[in-house]
């Protein structure tokens, strides 16, 4: 909804009247009645005070504790990182006002920080030095060190950004009794945002969403990027990185337990063939035994032989040498019988000899 539009719903609503100010500090203009160009001219870019304008009178800007400035510098953090997720709008926190014209008098106020949608009918132009449109979103630190201070941003702010068309509203302070999320209805008026298990939901900002319990408790970026209200703008890119980093850290994972797992293959099958090789080299270290065991067999074998060619030579031999032996003792037989023979032969003739000659002697 554009803010011209929200304006034209409803009649505006009526601006209270300023509650009883205070004197004004040693060298504030506060409370000072000076015209609308005056105050463009010489007070709106006061780098000592910051002014707001009300209807012809300077408005001091009060100061917010140093709590509620941490809960205003988280939130404006958060903020800044849904527009970089999501950069639908621009965000200004540079005490940049805009100007009201409403019907009890015109008003230029400074949020300590405001946003501006894209498709707002005004755009922000970069040399701006104030907004010449509605802001679509007002946020304020509130300070309760005054009445005064507490009531301008909760009943005459929020009265006053209601009747000139601001959509949404925001009240921030580091008690949460303070704190306060306003959307405009279409009536013109502010009503509570109503909280969605716990969590408040811009209708301006579409995805922007928060805790009002974190603006006490601010966690860190690192617990937001990871918790599920916040995930979808903080850090996305660093979760989608992370992501990748886990996907290429299981991928790594996978990779070297499949390297492991080759590993282990490749080492199962080197020590198989170390075993293969174990048994084949005990194998042709028993077969080289089994031969040299033959190969002695068959030298004592033939050892053996040997010793037996030379046994069965010398039984041969000696066979021969029995052989001849008998065969002399045979001839000496021969010859004794020979001799005997002759003798007997010499023996009988010489016996006939005699007696021949024992008879008639020789003739």
């Amino acid at each position: 909804m554009s803010p011209s539009a929200a304006t034209e719903l409803a009649p505006a609503p009526q601006v209270p009247a300023p509650p009883p100010r205070r004197l004004p500090a040693a060298g504030s203009a506060d409370g000072l009645l000076v015209s609308e160009a005056v105050y463009w001219t010489t007070y709106y870019l006061e780098s000592d005070h910051h002014y707001e304008w009300n209807n012809g009178r300077l408005e001091e800007k009060p100061v917010s504790d140093y709590e509620t400035f941490l809960v205003y510098a988280w939130f404006s953090e958060l903020v800044r990182h849904f527009l970089r997720t999501h950069p639908c709008a621009q965000l200004v926190g540079l005490e940049m006002g805009f100007r009201l014209p409403l019907p009890s008098g015109t008003v230029i106020r400074k949020p300590d920080f405001g946003v501006v949608r894209n498709d707002n009918p005004q755009p922000l132009l970069p040399l701006d030095c104030s907004y010449h449109g509605v802001f679509d979103l007002c946020i304020e630190a509130l300070s309760d060190r005054e009445r005064s201070g507490i009531e301008r941003d909760t009943v005459i702010k929020k009265a006053e950004y209601a009747a000139g068309g601001v959509p949404e509203y925001y009240i921030l302070h580091q008690n949460p009794a303070h704190q306060a999320f306003y959307t405009r209805t279409p009536t013109g008026f502010y009503t509570p945002i109503a909280p969605q298990a716990g969590v408040i939901c811009s209708r301006v900002l579409p995805g922007l969403q928060f805790r009002p319990t974190d603006l006490a408790r601010r966690p860190e970026l690192e617990a937001l990027r990871d918790d599920p209200v916040y995930a979808g703008f903080v850090l996305p890119g660093w979760r989608a990185d992370r992501e990748r980093a886990e996907a290429a850290a299981r991928q790594a994972d996978a990779e070297a337990q499949r390297a492991d797992a080759e590993m282990r293959r490749a080492d199962a099958e080197a020590q198989a063939k170390r075993e293969a090789e174990d048994r084949a080299n005990a194998e042709a270290r028993r077969a080289d035994a089994e031969a040299q065991a033959k190969r002695e067999a068959v030298d004592r074998a033939a050892t053996e032989a040997q010793r037996a060619d030379a046994e069965a030579q010398a039984k041969r031999e000696a066979v021969n040498r029995a052989d001849a032996e008998a065969q002399r003792a045979v001839e000496q037989t021969r010859r004794a019988d020979a001799e005997a023979q002759a003798r007997q032969r010499l023996e009988h003739d010489l016996a006939a000899l005699r007696a021949r000659l024992a008879q008639g002697g020789l003739r």
